[in-house]
């Protein structure tokens, strides 16, 4: 199975994807943590229907050290014990912000009053930024089919 375009082949396609991994390199050398940043990437590309994201960040969190317990219940967040309160302030802010269109009233001021009790005002900037970076990665996959399956930890950096 081939993708509908080259996205790094295509010089349009290949320029604005350099612009979008400089936005993602700011949020990985930000105060936020990595644990979270992997969270919030596999869970709107699970929202997404991402594949190709959903296979590169499970492979790239698994090899950081994340467990498969935590991998697996992400989905199902909600109900599980295994996540931090941070953590799941991050997840439904992200669910939230990926949601945009189902949702008639965007992120609620729950969403983001709980976010702020466990992230600063930079980690917050790196938070949104990041939902926005995941979205946008997200779209270009889904657009494109990018194949998924692989991918291989450490591929692209």
């Amino acid at each position: 199975m081939d993708a509908r375009l080259n996205l790094f082949g295509n010089p349009v396609a290949a320029k604005a994807l350099k612009h979008i991994i400089a936005a993602g390199k700011v949020v990985t050398d930000s105060a936020l943590p990595a644990a979270t940043e992997e969270l919030v990437k596999i869970r709107a590309s699970q929202i997404n229907g991402c594949g190709f994201c959903t296979d590169m960040h499970t492979k790239d969190a698994a090899h950081a050290g994340e467990t498969s317990v935590r991998l697996n219940l992400l989905a199902a967040w909600r109900e599980a014990t295994v996540f931090t309160e941070a953590e799941r302030a991050a997840l439904e802010l992200t669910e939230q912000g990926t949601r945009i269109a189902d949702a008639a009233g965007g992120v609620t001021d729950e969403a983001w009053t709980n976010a702020a009790k466990h992230y600063d005002e930079d980690q917050l900037g790196a938070l949104v930024s990041l939902i926005a970076v995941i979205n946008a990665f997200n779209r270009l996959n889904v657009v494109v089919q990018q194949p998924a399956g692989d991918y291989e930890p450490g591929q692209f950096g």
